[in-house]
């Protein structure tokens, strides 16, 4: 591409059309930013509908009427078409349900009707994608410099990654809410451990967690909630525990579960043992800190060597060899 006459060029590219391209990047950047600030919505408003559904699923298990129970229960028009389709096709087995029901709940979804939505999806990306690239690499001959054994590897990987994509993306959100639950767990066990000195029932000390780090941590300040609300409803209160340690991926919450039915069962005291646990929590994340921080300097590295010693080259050397060329010139 030649410039125009007149413009100023830089290695051979034209300074002006880059100068406008950037200029649109920024002017688009500066809208997505507007829009991000306008559109801002409450989390908090959405996670309150959730649990006041559950709670309201929970009355009618108890006290509702028959008629009632079946208003409350959701009926999803689509899932029920993807799951008669994946019966008919006899792919549709209880274990793969019941198996991405517990994904989605630790990946903070509520809703066990996308389960039908996952395993539909494992079926269907891999036709669609795979079709595609079929005929883009055997029919269109898009690559016709390739190999067969290249072609037969792009198409095998896309294969792969088109069943892989439903549980990757679950396992995602999974990871991170596990990651945001684990940052606050020690906190949330200090004030369990205080509100257990305050002589709090373990409902009343779950609820008020809940509110208190609903802000700072809203993922935990959900999962505590919802216990709560299912240790006032559920007959067996060691069922609410363990939909806890179910619905979050964590070792940890499972060692705080086990230790809340212990306390449940033999009456031990609730306050001492969350102490003890909080402390291990908190030298836990300290560890996971200090691991962090011994790896920077090995991370920093290639940052360091592509861009910082380039520009400290350029700073340093440049007048030198500026005075260098005017000196040889005269």
């Amino acid at each position: 591409m030649t410039p125009p006459i007149g413009h100023p060029t830089l290695l051979g590219v034209d300074v002006m059309w880059v100068a406008t391209l950037l200029c649109g990047v920024a002017a688009f950047a500066v809208l997505v930013a507007i829009y991000a600030a306008t559109t801002v919505r409450d989390p908090m408003a959405k996670r309150v509908k959730a649990l006041n559904d559950r709670r309201e699923q929970l009355k009618a298990g108890i006290t509702a009427s028959t008629k009632r129970r079946a208003k409350l229960i959701q009926r999803n028009d689509t899932a029920d078409r993807m799951r008669s389709l994946l019966s008919s096709m006899k792919v549709l087995q209880d274990s793969q349900v019941k198996v991405a029901q517990q994904k989605l709940m630790q990946a903070g979804i509520r809703s066990k009707e996308w389960a039908v939505a996952v395993i539909f999806g494992r079926l269907v990306l891999p036709i669609v994608f795979g079709a595609f690239i079929i005929w883009l690499v055997y029919i269109d001959q898009y690559f016709p410099a390739w190999g067969p054994i290249k072609k037969y590897g792009l198409v095998a990987g896309v294969f792969i990654l088109a069943y892989k994509t439903p549980d990757l993306f679950l396992n995602n959100k999974i990871k991170k809410r596990s990651d945001a639950i684990r940052k606050g767990l020690p906190d949330a066990l200090d004030l369990l451990v205080i509100c257990a000195e305050a002589g709090l029932t373990v409902d009343a000390a779950f609820h008020r967690v809940a509110r208190e780090l609903g802000r700072a941590y809203p993922e935990l300040g959900d999962e505590f909630q919802l216990t709560a609300i299912e240790l006032g409803f559920l007959t067996e209160r060691r069922q609410a525990f363990e939909n806890l340690a179910m619905r979050v991926n964590l070792d940890a919450v499972k060692g705080v579960v086990t230790t809340m039915i212990q306390t449940e069962k033999y009456g031990t005291p609730l306050a001492s043992a969350l102490r003890v646990l909080s402390a291990e929590f908190r030298n836990e994340r300290m560890m996971r800190a200090e691991e962090k921080a011994a790896r920077l300097p090995a991370i920093m590295t290639i940052p360091l060597i592509l861009f910082i010693l380039p520009t400290l080259f350029v700073v340093i050397l440049g007048p030198a060899a500026c005075s260098i060329k005017d000196a040889l010139i005269h």
